[in-house]
């Protein structure tokens, strides 16, 4: 018998988050037939522009719990 939605929820919940969102990326690419590969290209140069802003010191990270306060 195939699991109810409930069930799946449930079962996420005793996962380790980084095993929940691997779970939570690949039904999104299986629901939207993948990613085109243009976006993929664009998302990939978009963030060796970020690494190298942070690296040559242009432009700072911010801490994800300060993110999270803030939001």
């Amino acid at each position: 018998m195939p699991l109810t939605v409930e069930q799946i929820l449930e079962e996420a919940g005793h996962r380790p988050p980084a095993r929940v969102a691997e779970l939570v990326e690949t039904l999104t690419l299986k629901l939207h037939h993948g990613i085109p590969s243009g976006v993929e290209t664009a998302w990939k140069q978009e963030a060796r522009c970020r690494l190298a802003e942070i690296e040559s010191g242009a432009s700072q990270p911010v801490d994800g719990e300060d993110v999270s306060a803030r939001v």
